[in-house]
């Protein structure tokens, strides 16, 4: 799998953004791409990417990032199995690398990012087994166990489940 550093994605988004055989796509989910994302990348979520598959066959390469690369290099594979013949090209650290190199971004929502809705609901949930447990009945920690359980393994892996949920909830969309 080809990689560019987010130096050369920029310079290929700035000569190459009028060019009908090269696509530029971001594979996060709507909310995430609202949050943040780059001019000139569209919106193709990874989960989508078959219905998309026709506005892929006529292109010579395809840049595609997400968030970290990851999401990025799931997409690569996808495309590889459903047929898509074009260079695909997996943008390196993805929008992290991107934000890191100081390059710009744009924003399409006012509304909370999913990380600090994340944070919030996980505290919210702490706390309240933590009151619960210690006035109404101990079995109520388990809530804060399983939720810290839950941070520890978003932390270690990089995959957080609470984010794909609130993701898709109404207010994010």
């Amino acid at each position: 799998m080809e990689k560019v550093s987010p130096q050369q994605f920029h310079s290929a988004i700035s000569n190459q953004c009028d060019n009908p055989t090269v696509d530029f796509i971001n594979v996060c989910t709507p909310a995430e791409y609202k949050e943040k994302c780059i001019a000139g990348v569209r919106n193709v979520p990874l989960d989508a990417l078959e219905a998309h598959l026709d506005e892929f066959m006529d292109k010579q390469r395809i840049y595609v990032h997400c968030q970290s690369g990851r999401r990025a290099a799931q997409a690569i594979e996808k495309l590889r199995a459903l047929g898509v013949h074009a260079d695909l090209v997996n943008v390196e650290g993805g929008l992290s690398a991107w934000d890191a190199a100081g390059l710009p971004t744009e924003s399409r929502t006012t509304r909370m990012p999913i990380m600090r809705q994340v944070l919030l609901i996980a505290g919210s949930l702490v706390l309240i087994g933590t009151i619960l447990g210690w006035f109404v009945n101990p079995a109520w920690l388990l809530l804060s166990a399983f939720v810290g359980a839950g941070l520890t393994f978003a932390g270690a892996s990089g995959w957080c489940g609470m984010s794909f949920v609130l993701a898709k909830m109404p207010w994010n969309q």
